[in-house]
């Protein structure tokens, strides 16, 4: 039986996207449905289009070049945007996946997958960009202060501030009660 690949691709249960130097080159039906967008809309345009803020996307580029490099793979937790449609600038929790075809260049040529996660994992509370890293962070895994701190690239009492303001922000009355809101959206 021959395997049709490019109906794989556009048949996928999650959002798929072609990439070249962070620019999406081609994604199927699945990704333009998460997002909000048709193909047109997506196709050629940079991945920051998805962002909720110019910030995040670069930082996030900062954060996937040296893991691609060491392993060629890259996976995390984070919040993107809805480009259209009824829901456009929704912020959503997305699971994003990748893979460069080589390694040493990470932005280089890729294949990405986009899974929505707000059926399970809604994004309640109006957060800044970086207290969206620093949740994202928190609900990847429970690292401690020093390890986000090191991954943002800013001093572990900076996370703590932005852990404070979260709690705050969610009611949490402890570090596990805001883990526990953080990952049922609130």
């Amino acid at each position: 039986m021959d395997i049709d690949y490019r109906l794989a691709f556009e048949l996928a249960p999650v959002g798929l996207a072609l990439s070249r130097d962070r620019t999406i080159v081609d994604c199927n039906q699945q990704l333009c449905d998460t997002f909000g967008a048709t193909r047109g809309q997506l196709v050629g345009q940079s991945f920051r289009l998805l962002y909720p803020s110019a910030d995040e996307y670069e930082r996030a580029g900062e954060r996937i070049a040296p893991v691609m490099n060491a392993a060629g793979r890259y996976a995390d937790d984070r919040v993107m945007r809805r480009v259209d449609g009824r829901h456009k600038g929704e912020a959503f929790w997305c699971h994003v996946t990748g893979r460069a075809f080589d390694r040493a260049q990470p932005h280089g040529a890729g294949i990405w997958s986009f899974e929505d996660l707000s059926a399970r994992r809604t994004v309640r509370a109006e957060l800044t960009p970086r207290e969206r890293e620093v949740a994202a962070y928190l609900s990847s895994g429970g690292r401690t202060s020093k390890e986000i701190g090191r991954a943002l690239g800013i001093s572990h009492r900076t996370v703590e501030i932005y852990r404070a303001r979260l709690m705050r922000k969610y009611g949490a009355s402890s570090a596990a009660d805001l883990l526990q809101r953080l990952m049922a959206g609130g």
